[in-house]
């Protein structure tokens, strides 16, 4: 065929930089934003830290539907769902007042509690010498120390490090020995009996069960470091090394027969192993890096519950308006470099207000659904799906998923995870409904009530929870009661 031009129309939807900013920063938990907007501080020239406003000022922004800005937050959240109609104003908005207000935002951290303002990383003026006082030291550091207090030759001591770099953070050594001896380049070659000895020596570094390699062995080193007339001793040494399967299953007749004891002396036996610790290594200092730091703060406020953000979280930052007014008035400024950075912080900061918006917005309408939740406790939450949240707040459920996920809520009953007020639906005898929360509550409470020497099984909890007409498959009653972390009917039983 002849070659030919041809002219098609076609339409098509395409999210500009500042959207794509603005979705991305609405995805980010509360660490993960004040990671990229301290990496922002520290790159970007116009950008400044705003030291000029309290925590009370910052709270008292957070009352409003927005904190700094006066738009209609439904204006601005409706810009994010159609990025190709509100893009000129957008752009409008960005060229204009550089030198507003509305650059300034609430009180940030670099700390998420607010400890330090300055821009350091921890170690320059500013920082807390007492928080290095405060870290415990790990495990590893703990048998490092112990271990600098033996006289051992060079050799020795870097094979008893190898094994102490090896332990798991509970204290368990789950590497087999042999394959440990290839780790390093050790000449000669190191040998398996070298590595049973440095382990021994682990093992007696500090806490007894630290360095063993399973779940009998560190019972074991836990009972032979007791003294030999401890009640029960011995007959605790062979329930955990031959029969902790049994012990587990509560098998009690068939342990006295096993090990040829009475029952009282098996009762006392029982009673030092439960004493023991499974996880030594868990009692050392951890690094902190599990906290959860709340997006919002729910309270009861003359019988009505409020929402807040939380001012740990907010933002401290501002258009640095001496830079910007200088660059400004410099000629050619409009085609410097300089000039997409001035754009970009602008661009951060409306977007940082928007995403604080939208939070909050989003959590207001969870706790208007979740009220009886908020007075009754978990056993009155409703059931909820982002959909509804949507249609309420004239969002698109894309952004209402983006707007929970790893966001957290602090209330009276604890902090929860903004997808915990979105239970499944689950329906009833009568026709109505309830959340899977809901049953999972019911499922707590009447375990709680159950007789220990006769635990309810599955069959028996899901026959009372249809008696109260709510009607689950007994599969249904373990997958919940699993997640609940409780042992079936025959592990709860209790002699």
């Amino acid at each position: 065929m002849p070659p030919s031009l041809e002219l098609r129309t076609k339409q098509s939807l395409a999210l500009t930089p500042r959207l794509q900013q603005s979705v991305r920063l609405l995805q980010l938990s509360s660490l993960e934003f004040q990671q990229e907007l301290r990496n922002a501080l520290d790159t970007n020239p116009f950008l400044e830290y705003d030291e000029s406003q309290t925590e009370d000022n910052a709270l008292g922004a957070d009352n409003g539907s927005s904190m700094s800005d006066n738009s209609s937050s439904t204006s601005t959240d409706t810009a994010t769902e159609a990025p190709l109609a509100a893009e000129s104003n957008m752009d409008g908005d960005a060229n204009a007042d550089s030198g507003s207000r509305d650059d300034s935002m609430s009180d940030y951290s670099s700390d998420p509690f607010g400890r330090s303002g300055s821009r350091n990383n921890g170690d320059g003026e500013g920082s807390d010498p007492a928080d290095w006082v405060r870290i415990e030291p790990s495990l590893h550091e703990t048998l490092h120390d112990s271990l600098r207090m033996y006289q051992l030759n060079t050799r020795d001591r870097a094979v008893a490090q190898l094994i102490i770099e090896a332990l798991d953070d509970d204290g368990y050594l789950r590497q087999e020995l042999s394959e440990l001896a290839d780790v390093v380049d050790i000449e000669p070659a190191i040998s398996e009996d070298e590595l049973t000895i440095a382990l021994k020596l682990v093992q007696s570094l500090d806490k007894p069960g630290v360095g063993a390699r399973n779940l009998s062995e560190c019972l074991t080193l836990q009972l032979d470091a007791m003294p030999p007339d401890t009640p029960g001793r011995d007959v605790a040494r062979e329930i955990v090394g031959h029969h902790l399967e049994r012990l587990a299953r509560r098998e009690q007749a068939e342990l006295q027969k096993k090990i040829g004891c009475s029952a009282e002396e098996l009762r006392i036996a029982c009673a030092l192993v439960r004493r023991l610790d499974p996880k030594p290594g868990e009692n050392y200092g951890q690094s902190e890096d599990n906290y959860v730091v709340p997006d919002v703060i729910v309270r009861q406020v003359k019988k009505q519950w409020v929402v807040t953000i939380n001012p740990a979280v907010l933002p401290r930052a501002r258009i640095h308006r001496m830079y910007a007014e200088l660059f400004a008035q410099s000629a050619g400024a409009s085609r410097s470099p300089l000039a997409q950075q001035l754009q970009e912080a602008r661009w951060l900061i409306r977007n940082a207000q928007q995403r604080f918006t939208t939070i909050q917005r989003v959590a207001e309408c969870i706790v208007s659904h979740q009220k009886a939740f908020f007075d009754y406790g978990e056993i009155a939450l409703k059931p909820l799906v982002l959909r509804d949240v949507a249609d309420e707040l004239g969002l698109h459920e894309s952004t209402i998923s983006r707007a929970t996920g790893n966001k957290y809520m602090s209330t009276p009953r604890g902090i929860f995870e903004f997808k915990h007020f979105f239970p499944r639906e689950l329906s009833t005898e009568s026709g109505g409904t309830c959340s899977a929360a809901a049953v999972r509550a019911l499922l707590k409470e009447m375990i709680s009530k159950e007789n220990s020497r006769d635990p309810l099984s599955d069959v028996s909890l899901a026959k009372m929870l249809a008696d109260q007409g709510v009607i689950v498959a007994r599969r249904t009653v373990a997958k919940y009661r699993h997640l609940m972390k409780v042992p079936p009917a025959e592990l709860r039983r209790q002699a």
